[in-house]
């Protein structure tokens, strides 16, 4: 075998490679005219290297960031050293569906891609070479964990029935806003309501009827409030809100409108519609309350006085 015979055999292997290999392999010049695609390219494009050859990429594939690319080749070119971009940065170049059964879920494939420089004969570059990797498999699960991470926090951090905050992390809150009140000295209130004659409630339909009553009245007062304001199940029937920025006057007007809500509602179980009320205790956070526990104890008092004096009102604290 000569030795021309020999180099051809070797470019046709190395041909034969770059077409069968599971990397996505263009080679650019530096208009953006594609120069080489191979078999990846063309089957997760459905382009042809022929049809390709000497288009401007952009032209074909508006959805690239022409600019973001621009900007990596130009310095690729300049410094004459390769890049290296993670899906994590940019979850793909080329907007190619997923075809991995594995991870069907995902609708596209995550690549990453590296961006190298190809140098003629005279030492400067005149082409770029980009690779791109299929790697939806990895950023599927890498993601999927995370999820579960988040669905786990969220879990630690919510009361099941509600999904409301749960009694640990809505004191946490209550703490952090009575610390930011003692530094801006900005008016915020404390409210505590329960439902009243709850036991009753229990005692006539069961437990699951009163689970129902529970979660509508937590729905309810979720609806009432605003984004700023932080809700938790205390314990049993009994609710916490915090509202900042809040004076009294501010806090009287939201938890009327709960109790009002809840007291025109009609509960529909599945054994017999529930009519129910709350009582409503409001403190405004002022300096003679030493800690966020005496805090809460003003508004508990509040609640308190409010079943005393009737049930289905609400009562201030400062008013006592």
């Amino acid at each position: 075998m000569t030795l021309d015979e020999t180099e051809a055999q070797s470019f046709h292997w190395l041909v034969d490679m770059l077409e069968s290999v599971e990397v996505g392999l263009v080679v650019l010049d530096l208009e953006f005219r594609v120069q080489a695609w191979n078999g990846f390219m063309e089957n997760h494009s459905g382009i042809t290297a022929s049809k390709i050859r000497n288009r401007v990429l952009f032209e074909l594939f508006p959805d690239i960031p022409e600019a973001w690319l621009t900007r990596k080749v130009d310095a690729v070119a300049l410094l004459n050293t390769r890049a290296f971009t993670s899906w994590e940065q940019r979850p793909y170049l080329f907007r190619f569906r997923n075809t991995r059964p594995i991870t069907g879920t995902e609708d596209y494939m995550f690549q990453n891609l590296t961006i190298s420089p190809l140098s003629g004969s005279s030492g400067q570059v005149e082409k770029i070479c980009l690779m791109v990797y299929d790697v939806t498999d990895i950023a599927s699960g890498k993601r999927a964990l995370e999820r579960a991470n988040e669905q786990l926090a969220k879990l630690s951090m919510t009361d099941r029935l509600t999904n409301l905050l749960n009694r640990g992390t809505w004191e946490n809150l209550v703490d952090a806003e009575f610390e930011r009140y003692r530094r801006y000295n900005q008016a915020t209130s404390l409210v505590m309501f329960d439902i009243d004659f709850f036991k009753k409630v229990n005692d006539s339909y069961g437990h699951l009827v009163g689970d129902e009553v529970i979660k509508h009245a937590a729905t309810t007062a979720k609806h009432n409030l605003r984004q700023s304001d932080s809700i938790g199940r205390y314990g049993g029937e009994e609710f916490g809100i915090i509202l900042p920025e809040t004076d009294v006057e501010g806090a009287r007007i939201i938890c009327e409108r709960i109790r009002e809500s809840i007291n025109d509602s009609v509960v529909q179980t599945t054994i017999a519609p529930i009519r129910y009320t709350v009582s409503v205790g409001i403190a405004q956070l002022d300096h003679a309350a030493k800690s966020y526990m005496e805090w809460m104890q003003q508004a508990d008092e509040a609640l308190y006085a409010a079943k005393n004096g009737g049930r289905n009102r609400v009562i201030v604290f400062d008013q006592l």
